[in-house]
């Protein structure tokens, strides 16, 4: 919608209404301490209750003022479409440590998941870090990142921010004295969530089928074990966030169900990087990314051979699995534990 259609709706409808449709709007509001002002009539009427001294405050007048909450808007909306519409990101190479090209252009779709692996150091997390933050050359690796085969603005890439791309890092520790359904159900709330209530149960039921250590809807959120806390995020995430790109950094210490998290990230249309030294997580990947001396080394696809090998890794896992449950169940660890 451009900008002249903003302020034809702006002059025909309240405030308020304008603010059901478009939530983001009330930031623009308190921003210029106007949070206050009349709701229920058009916002250029509105405006003319304003003091004077608000608006010279920001060196601004009332048309300056309606001009730039319908940019404001108008913002909001391309970017709300392009994050409706991203089916794909490109990652164009830069330089690694030594200043020497990455030589590479890779392309991934929706639906697919690409593991970083490499040595502790070797730069997983700045690749990781250049997705994040859209990277477009500016960056210490001069990498470059297309939305859609295209690059996006310094508006978009600001606007986007914390919007294109969820990122769940090693360390995850709550502040918020709430409990786990009073924490979805503000993130539900929040993300304007339709069915909400369903969803949030939908989101309990998968953080707990993630989890290796079941948690009830009553328990305190600043009580969760590192493992419980990333399986409620991944939930979160797979049913709450429209971020069509999720990071993860490191969840095979998380003490939870790892590649059946990818499977459910994968199946919700989103486009998954993982930072792993895992070979479970890495070999369950489309692709993996090798990662040497700061820059991409290689690009492997995963072969028929590899995936053939990931029944017997499954089995190993499988039976760490089995000694981590009895060791916490305080029993004896003996050799008919890995005959079973």
């Amino acid at each position: 919608m451009e900008i002249k259609d903003f302020m034809i709706r702006i002059n025909d409808q309240s405030l308020e209404n304008i603010l059901r449709e478009y939530p983001i709007g009330a930031d623009f509001l308190a921003n210029f301490r106007l949070d206050n002002i009349s709701k229920e009539l058009p916002f250029c009427q509105a405006l003319e209750e304003v003091d004077d001294e608000i608006l010279e405050e920001f060196g601004l007048n009332r048309n300056d003022v309606l001009q730039n909450f319908c940019e404001f808007l108008e913002t909001f909306t391309q970017t709300e479409t392009l994050l409706d519409s991203v089916s794909s990101i490109t990652i164009y190479g830069g330089i690694n440590k030594s200043k020497e090209s990455e030589s590479i252009t890779l392309t991934i779709s929706v639906g697919e998941i690409i593991s970083i692996v490499g040595p502790t150091g070797s730069g997983k997390s700045r690749l990781l870090n250049d997705i994040e933050c859209l990277a477009q050359g500016d960056t210490p690796t001069g990498r470059k990142i297309m939305i859609n085969g295209v690059g996006i603005d310094e508006l978009q890439r600001f606007e986007m921010g914390g919007k294109l791309v969820a990122q769940l890092s090693q360390n995850m520790n709550f502040v918020m004295d709430l409990t786990v359904r009073e924490f979805l159900e503000m993130h539900a709330k929040c993300r304007l969530t339709l069915n909400s209530r369903e969803v949030v149960d939908r989101c309990f039921r998968c953080a707990n089928q993630l989890a290796g250590e079941e948690f009830s809807e009553e328990t305190k959120v600043t009580q969760l074990s590192g493992g419980q806390s990333r399986a409620l995020m991944i939930a979160d995430t797979a049913y709450m966030s429209d971020s069509p790109i999720v990071l993860i950094d490191e969840i095979e210490n998380a003490g939870i169900d790892r590649r059946q998290a990818l499977v459910l990230l994968a199946k919700k249309e989103k486009i998954i990087f993982v930072s792993t030294h895992d070979p479970l997580l890495a070999l369950s990947a489309d692709k993996r990314i090798i990662i040497k001396n700061g820059g991409i080394y290689k690009v492997i696809e995963t072969s028929d051979e590899e995936r053939k090998s990931l029944k017997v890794i499954e089995s190993l896992d499988n039976t760490l699995l089995k000694l981590r449950k009895c060791l916490r169940a305080g029993e004896t660890i003996t050799e008919e534990l890995f005959k079973k």
